[in-house]
Order: structure tokens, then sequence, then C-alpha cells
């Protein structure tokens, strides 16, 4: 049945005039469709180009049958892959396997309009500036025709504008059915479409989130389900972490103080003492971000707490906290809004005093500091047991894919990290000829990272490989601090356009750079993964460095002192898989099509004058090396 569906006459054939039968996609697709009928857990990396998402999509389709109702759950690493699942390939799938059931969207909350908060920000819009007071009325005029209250919707709103989180709920500021909009709730009505859907295509945060719901008892995001699959898989471990941890930011507080401080405003004029202590909070939260004495980074809370003065501050919060309990619990039942906030303080309370008790094994404890803001976190090393109960709790088929997650065709680091080491492990190579596609270069003279100068001379050494290929290049770095310095240098010297990470949203900068057709984009972070820019209008992915995560990162360090305890190489079990995965994404940005041809351009010597440089090696792709830029020239001077 899967074989004759991707069959060159079979049904998706019919709906795709272009289509390939590919034996790697039809091997996944029968993989898939006996982990549907035997239940038991499924890991593939499935290379580019291999077709994995109709490989899960369609026997997850074809499997089902309404009379049994074996929910499916497909979760995503990205919003662009959610967005593109549900808008693009899931329409294409239903039809081709005549799917009976019914497809929902969910996302997080944060994704949707809160009709009362944008209420409430209106009320105070005569305060805010100019450019705020366009977007409000931006999303104003969208909000009275809008069906979903996804806020994707809204054309020209970059993903980071200042006034999305004014204007969405977050768990901590939700008002749940004391809130007089509750009716119109467009979480809400989300929600109840997912619990009814058949079919729901969700992302790893909110699958994660809503098991942190259900620990609580009181409810649930989306429904129970018989397959549950995961693509983008590499990304479960460290996003499981998260949510199997907790965490307690400064934007918390301040927001808290500014709800009271709303409350006392609106509703309590007469209770000005709580509005002063709502403010004293502020002070110290901000007093408390100063005392790390640092522009923004991260580093262990653990060592950060025993310090004097952090203690002094540490002190500080609890009594500021201690004295805004007490006279809020003389206005208790005045105001809804003010009986919630008290919530919110008490959990706060407790949870502050938590992260202060550092001694817990087994835990990371760890900062985070932007330029105006820290968060404290507490995070498991393991999430290995814990992920397996939670699988086991559902008699379901667990399956877990991504174009990346074996190291020189090993799949111990991943299943080790989320107890799987019993599932059947497959993997298959991409079918691009990457022997007559590509060129990997590796070049000569270019000094070691952490070199003074390194930025300009790789701006030296790569403009006329830049200016050979015609711009049509991403340049992806492992630090904004590099990123930063090649855009500026890079814009010195090329008449292309260079595009720079953060100065636009993800989307637009794509957008930009296709439209353009000779750009350059120089990036970091989340231009390495989840990227798909098809044909010649990416000929060029270069990568500053291998992409070792700091030693230093709360996290990776913890993970490296435990398994130092077990009498393991802490480099070579968990910082080396990491970089390998990390790498294997950004390489993966080049080829996303048979008729692709482009290079790959690692400015690392370590790759071949370190021993380890060969593990990174033998998980790539087989594509012809050399040293040599000027071999890198003529390649893309022939690529048209």
């Amino acid at each position: 049945m899967i074989s004759s569906f991707f069959s060159s006459s079979g049904a998706l054939s019919k709906r795709l005039p272009h289509f390939i039968a590919r034996d790697a996609q039809v091997e996944m697709a029968e993989a898939v469709a006996d982990t549907i009928k035997n239940k038991q857990p499924l890991v593939v990396e499935a290379e580019t180009g291999t077709g994995k998402t109709f490989a899960y999509l369609a026997p997850a389709l074809l499997s089902f049958d309404k009379a049994v109702s074996p929910k499916i759950i497909i979760s995503t690493g990205s919003k662009a892959l959610q967005e593109q699942l549900f808008a693009k390939d899931l329409p294409l799938l239903v039809e081709a396997t005549d799917f009976s059931g019914s497809v929902t969207l969910l996302k997080g909350r944060s994704n949707y309009l809160c009709n009362e908060r944008l209420n409430r920000f209106m009320l105070e819009s005569k305060h805010k500036d100019k450019a705020q007071q366009i977007e409000l009325v931006k999303v104003k005029n969208w909000s009275l025709s809008t069906k979903t209250g996804d806020i994707a919707e809204i054309d020209d709103l970059a993903e980071d504008a200042f006034i999305i989180p004014a204007i969405t709920s977050s768990n901590d500021n939700c008002l749940g059915r004391e809130c007089p909009s509750f009716d119109d709730c467009f979480i809400v009505k989300a929600r109840k479409k997912a619990m009814e859907a058949d079919l729901v295509v969700i992302n790893h945060h909110l699958f994660f989130a809503d098991l942190a719901v259900k620990e609580t008892g009181f409810g649930e995001l989306m429904p129970e389900a018989g397959v549950y699959i995961f693509d983008e898989a590499h990304q479960l471990p460290d996003i499981a972490s998260v949510y199997f941890g907790e965490s307690l930011s400064s934007r918390q507080f301040t927001e808290l103080a500014k709800e009271i401080d709303f409350v006392y405003r609106t509703e309590l004029r007469e209770a000005k003492q709580m509005a002063k202590a709502a403010e004293q909070l502020r002070l110290t939260v901000l007093d408390f971000r100063l005392a790390f004495a640092m522009d923004k980074g991260t580093g262990s809370w653990r060592d950060k707490s025993r310090e004097r003065v952090m203690q002094l501050h540490v002190q500080r919060l609890e009594q500021v906290m201690s004295f805004l309990t007490e006279v809020i619990t003389d206005r208790l039942g005045k105001s809804e809004v003010l009986d919630h906030c008290f919530e919110r303080l008490t959990q706060f309370t407790l949870l502050f005093k938590k992260l202060n008790s550092v001694n817990e094994t087994g835990f990371s404890y760890w900062f985070d500091c932007t330029k105006q803001h820290f968060s404290l976190n507490i995070t498991p090393l393991s999430v290995a047991d814990r992920f397996q109960v939670e699988c086991q709790k559902k008699e379901a088929s667990w399956i877990f894919t991504s174009a990346t997650l074996s190291v020189k065709g090993q799949f111990d680091h991943f299943t080790q990290l989320l107890g799987l080491q019993s599932s059947r492990c497959l993997q298959l190579s991409s079918p691009f000829d990457y022997a007559k596609q590509t060129l990997f270069v590796v070049p000569r003279l270019i000094p070691e990272p952490g070199t003074p100068g390194l930025a300009d001379k790789l701006i030296e050494e790569l403009a006329p490989v830049i200016r050979a290929g015609k711009g049509r290049c991403f340049f992806l770095c492992t630090s904004h601090a590099m990123m930063n310095q090649l855009a500026a240098g890079f814009r010195q010297v090329l008449t292309f356009p260079v595009l720079l990470q953060g100065e636009k949203s993800k989307q637009a900068l794509l957008d930009e750079f296709v439209s353009h057709g000779n750009a350059l984009l120089v990036a970091t972070g989340s231009f390495w993964e989840g990227v798909d820019v098809r044909g010649q209008v990416l000929s060029c992915v270069i990568i500053d460095k291998i992409p070792f995560s700091s030693p230093e990162e709360p996290l990776l360090k913890a993970r490296m002192e435990d398994a130092q305890l077990k009498g393991k190489d802490p480099f070579a079990e968990v910082q080396l898989p990491q970089a390998v995965i990390t790498f294997k994404q950004g390489v993966g940005r080049l080829i996303r099509a048979e008729q692709d041809k482009g290079v790959l351009i690692v400015c690392d010597t370590r790759l071949v004058t370190r021993k380890y440089g060969n593990l990174f090696l033998n998980s790539l792709p087989c594509m012809p090396r050399t040293r040599s830029l000027d071999n890198a020239i003529e390649f893309l001077e022939n690529i048209d």
C-alpha cells in the first residue's frame, strides 16, 4: 500500500507533476507504517532530499481509522515548519490519501491576540510613542476581522515587535475564566478546536508545555493521541530540559509590578501603599540585575549566589516580596486582577526560594542576562527517565526524525539523552549527488579561531569568492560579535546587498535575500537550521568555525561535569556530538534540490589539523574536498 502510494503512477504522483519516486522515502514510510501498527519507537535520520515530511505524513494519514480514532500529533521544531506543514504539505496529503479526519494547527499562547490585554494597552496608548501607536492601530484594525487571532496573520508586523508581549498573554498574567473576554478568547477557541481534531500540528515547546499543564492536574492543551511524530527531533533534549526545569525572570517581576500598578490606577485608587510596594519591587529587581555586573551572558547561579553582594540582593528581594504580599493580603477580594496577582506573587516567592537552594544534585543552576533583564533557572541534567515515564503513560506510537540525529553513523548521543536506546534506528542517505553538485573547502592560511584580527582576514580572503558567486551566499557565524564585524566589513568592500540577522524578522530577511538574487546574508543561530532556499539564489555557504558551544554555557558545563564524575571524557561524550549535529545542520542549508549546485567553505583549519576533525568530516555527505579558494572561485563561476 505504501510503496504503491509513492510509486511513479501512485496517488502522490498524480497531484505532484514533478514527483520523483525515491527508494529512501519509501523505506522511511514503510518503517513509519510498521511503527504505527506495532506501537514501538522509531528514530529516523533522513538526510536532505529524502522527502521525510511526506514519508511520515502519508502513513500516518493512511493508518487513520475514524472508528478507532487514534488521534495524530505532529510536532515540529519551528513555527515556520509548523505553518508550512499545515498550509502546504497537509492539504495535499489529505487529498491524496482521502483522509477523513479533521486537521488543525495549534500554537503557544504567545502567538494569539489577547483581547483583554489589547483593550488595556489601548487605555494606556496615549503614553506610547508614535511608532507604537501606529502598530496598535494596525493590530486593532486586524482584530476586528480575524477568525483565529493568530498574530502571524498581521502583515508587516515584525516577529520581535515591542507591542506583541503587551497584547498577548502568558501563563503568569492570563486571568483564565475570570477574564471579561473569556468567551471570545482566541486561545480557548484554538485549544477547543485542537481537542476535537483528529490531527493536530504543534511545536516541541507546546508539547512539553502540555505535559507541564497536565502534571498540575488543572487541564490540558491538546488531546491524547495514538501517534506522536516529532520532526526536527534533534532539538528535543534541550527543549525537554527547559520544560522539565523551572525558571523565574525579571520580566515576570516587572510585569507583575505593572499589573498591580494598573489595579491601583483603575480600581483601587485608595491603595497608594500597594502601588509604592509594587514600584519598590520593580526597583529592587532592577538593582538585582545590575548586581550581575555584566552587559549580557550566562553563568552558574550556584557559584554566583555565593558572592556576598548577591546574597544581599537576594535577601532584599525576599523582603520586598514579603512586604508586598502583606499589603495585597489586606485587599484580597476587591479586584479579580489583584487576586490573580497575589497568586503569582506567592508562586514567585516559593520558586525564588527553590532557586536559591542551590545544593540539590542532578541539576544545573544557572542565570542568563540580557542588557535589561535576567532569569534564574534550574534544569535537570538528564531528562531520559522523565521523558520515558511520559511516553509509557500513553499507549501510542512514537516517531522521531530529523536530517541530523547521528554522529558518524551512530545514534547513541540522541537516544541516550531521551532514553530511547531500545528504539529502532534507521539512517537514510540523501539522494543528491554531492560529488557533482558540491565542492567542500577548508581554506589554507586562515588563522585558528580566537586569533586577533580574524574577521579582517576572513573578509580579505573570502570577498573574492563572494564576488565570483555573484553574492548568493550565507555566511553562518557562531557568535553575534563575529557576525556584526563581518557584516560591517563586507559592506565596505562589496557592492552586493549585505543583509544582517536582527535588522529585520527572519522571514523578511529570507524574502529579501531571494528577491535580490545577489545578496550576502550574514547570520548566526536561527539561520543554521529550518531555512530552505532552493535554486542558485543560494550558491555558497560559509561557516566561520566549528560550532562548539561555550564550555561555560551552564547546562553544557553541568553535563560535562556530570560526565567527568561518571569517569567519561566530557569533551568526547558531550561537547563533540552536540557540535557535530549543529555543524551538519549548517551544512544542510546548501543543497536543497536535485539541480542545486554550490560551494561549502568552513574557515576552521582544526577540521584537518586536529584528530577530532575526522568526526565532523565523516559525518558529512561525500563531497569533493580542496584547500584552495581558487578552486571555489572556479566552481562558482561555472555554475551558471
